[in-house]
């Protein structure tokens, strides 16, 4: 098992290809979560397997695959509580329903940022995994 930088924290994966979205979600969420990055769609259900993330915030549009298909993937290698959150700029009904097709625990739109989105990923964590393995 992977140990946290920061015992008792939550700790968080967030994927995205925007390199500027990607530090600006680190920056926010450092201070509250341990907190990893990854820029890329590729790599993630690895990242999953060494990191065992809590949440893991993955946005949905990247070249190669798209979030929903990485979900799918990095899933099999999650430890079983472990949350995936879509988040995207995507029109919210249309995030709503890709979250609920592809087995997401939730979905959040981009433009939550700062305390808003600790709070939302904080309320996450708190329900727990609500799609089964």
């Amino acid at each position: 098992m992977a140990e946290p930088a920061f015992p008792g924290r939550t700790r968080v994966l967030v994927v995205d290809d925007d390199p500027d979205q990607l530090e600006l979600v680190r920056r926010t969420l450092t201070p509250h979560f341990d907190v990893k990055t990854h820029d890329s769609a590729l790599g993630v259900s690895n990242l999953v397997r060494q990191n065992e993330p809590d949440l893991v915030l993955l946005d949905v549009n990247f070249p190669a695959l798209k979030g929903d298909q990485v979900l799918g993937l990095a899933r099999r290698h999650a430890p079983r509580g472990t949350q995936f959150i879509l988040y995207s700029a995507t029109d919210e009904a249309r995030l709503r329903s890709l979250a609920l097709a592809s087995g997401a625990d939730g979905y959040l739109s981009k433009s939550v940022q700062g305390a808003e989105l600790v709070r939302k990923l904080t309320a996450f964590r708190s329900q727990g995994r609500v799609t089964p393995t």
